[in-house]
């Protein structure tokens, strides 16, 4: 399988005064393509330092980031915008959706700065709410709509530009029992069908069960890296609030 990430030898180094505060120490792992990982670990352990470094959203201390063969400590900050819409797709818990446009055009906004045709990215926004259970909703604000309708946009909205992954930073943390697992289930739809690489940051052990692969995170360091066959739709799902 194709690598999409290669970490080698990662710190992550906040200075705090006259402390100095290691939130990455010395992290190697590599990612495939098609792989569904869920990265878990109590706050302040790392998890979301890793995943704001492999977004593009920050950069390492010291060593090396590679995605899709990329050294990305090479790149510049107007470089690394464009590879962050072109590359990745990201969902975060609180939706992130602008209030006072429809779901349709909050969908359509990652490709109207890729500067795709009007047409076109209309087609595909409508594409993207159908393929998320929306269909029937372009045209509501994200006040009208549930967290988990909410969220489905925001995932329509990740995927607009085809990106290699897609990163989820507590997906279901605002979310009811039910829509989590229908919010992790089109996560493994994605996955399964379109062969898209998911990374998602998770507090919740029953939500990292959708994965077939879980990172364990414990004060900067991989301690753990487990490989298993994710929980499949219809099973006994029963999601930790």
């Amino acid at each position: 399988m194709k690598e999409v990430i290669r970490i080698e030898n990662l710190f992550k180094v906040y200075d705090n005064g006259p402390l100095q505060v290691k939130a990455l120490d010395d992290v190697s792992l590599t990612i495939e393509k098609g792989e569904f990982v869920a990265i878990m670990g109590a706050s302040g352990s790392g998890k979301s330092t890793l995943m704001n470094i492999i977004g593009c959203l920050d950069r390492a201390t010291e060593g090396e980031y590679l995605l899709n063969g990329m050294n990305i400590k090479e790149k510049k900050d107007d470089e690394l915008s464009h590879v962050r819409n072109t590359n990745i797709g990201f969902v975060f818990q609180f939706f992130n959706l602008i209030a006072r446009t429809s779901a349709l055009r909050n969908v359509e906004l990652p490709m109207i700065y890729a500067k795709i045709g009007r047409e076109e990215r209309q087609q595909r926004a409508l594409q993207l709410l159908k393929d998320v259970g929306l269909s029937d909703r372009g045209h509501h604000l994200p006040n009208e709509l549930s967290g988990g309708q909410k969220q489905r946009v925001a995932i329509a909205r990740a995927l607009a530009n085809n990106p290699s992954i897609l990163l989820a930073d507590e997906p279901t943390g605002n979310l009811d029992s039910q829509s989590s697992v229908e919010i992790m289930e089109i996560f493994q739809k994605l996955n399964r069908e379109l062969g898209t690489t998911v990374i998602v940051v998770t507090h919740e052990p029953e939500i990292s069960l959708f994965a077939n692969r879980v990172l364990t995170f414990r004060d900067g360091k991989i301690i753990g890296d487990k490989r298993r066959p994710p929980k499949g739709k219809g099973g006994n799902h029963h999601v930790v609030d």
